[in-house]
């Protein structure tokens, strides 16, 4: 198995594009990750509300990428707190070494889905943050950028991940394999075993994704965390983009890819055809001829 390795980074350096095929030209811009190993002084002063709250991506030496604040501090969420509804149960003493993150507005995103970020009134008065629906902390032994001493903290503390809002530690590799799907033929997939597609409105040299607003909703984009590992595909031509929203998105051939919320197991390929726009990649970083049709999935979908 080919494996690359895909790091989120705040800042991109810029690579060149290789032609490998008719269809397929691999695009990979890795970015850099620098971390910090030290600990210093302990700050227990509550993170203060703020217009200047902000959410990006970091990293962390031997950790990997991680959700920050406007500070670059790691952010954390607390097994005991709920999500659906969004709830702390952390205050008091806790609070005192886990300062929530408030605000008193929307915060500024940069590393993670916007549409993952919410607002939830505490019991103890102010705004918190919340990431998928988890309300998010720092910690006070952490002491600047680049340090996370509270990840796994009573096994019930976790480092936050940058672009889809997880646990650290249920993080998934992302993947980039191949499966059979009835009347396509060999499709790529993610590491799930879900049917991945490209958007003809998309920009492919170099990478360009025309897929934000509403669209990310039908169409979530796959999102490059941790390593991605490569099966059944040649791995120069797997890279990733930066989005406007700050996350990295996996590419193929040049082409951002996506997984279909109508979707709902392996094997399906509802949104082949969608729109005539949307159509499942061939390992080759190519579509999917569009006369093809999805046995296992029914017909395409119009729109």
């Amino acid at each position: 198995m080919y494996r690359i390795r895909l790091v989120a980074a705040a800042v991109l350096g810029s690579a060149g594009l290789a032609f490998l095929a008719a269809c397929g030209a691999g695009y990979t811009d890795p970015g850099q990750v620098r971390g910090a190993s030290a600990a210093g002084r302990t700050v227990t002063s509550a993170v203060p509300a703020s217009s200047r709250v902000k959410l990006a991506a970091g990293a962390v030496e031997g950790l990997g990428p991680v959700l920050t604040d406007q500070d670059g501090r790691t952010l954390y969420r607390f097994a005991k707190d709920g999500a659906r509804p969004s709830k702390s149960t952390c205050d008091g003493d806790c609070a005192a070494q886990w300062p929530p993150l408030l605000a008193d507005g929307p915060p500024q995103v940069t590393g993670v889905q916007e549409q993952l970020v919410g607002l939830m009134p505490r019991d103890d008065g102010g705004t918190q943050v919340t990431v998928g629906g988890w309300p998010v902390y720092r910690y006070a032994k952490d002491s600047g950028p680049g340090i996370a001493l509270g990840d796994g903290s009573g096994g019930t503390w976790t480092a936050v991940t940058p672009g889809d809002g997880r646990a650290v530690a249920q993080r998934p590799s992302t993947a980039v394999a191949t499966a059979e799907v009835d009347g396509l033929g060999t499709v790529l997939t993610d590491q799930d075993g879900m049917t991945l597609y490209l958007f003809t409105k998309d920009g492919k040299q170099p990478p360009k994704s025309a897929c934000d607003g509403d669209c990310p909703r039908t169409w979530p984009p796959l999102v490059a965390t941790g390593e991605t590992s490569v099966s059944g595909v040649d791995g120069k031509l797997v890279g990733q983009v930066l989005r406007p929203d700050g996350t990295r998105q996996v590419t193929v051939g040049g082409w951002p890819v996506y997984r279909h919320a109508k979707d709902t197991a392996p094997g399906q390929a509802t949104g082949h055809g969608s729109g005539g726009t949307w159509f499942a990649l061939e390992p080759n970083g190519c579509k999917v001829p569009g006369d093809r049709k999805p046995a296992a999935s029914g017909t395409p979908l119009s729109g």
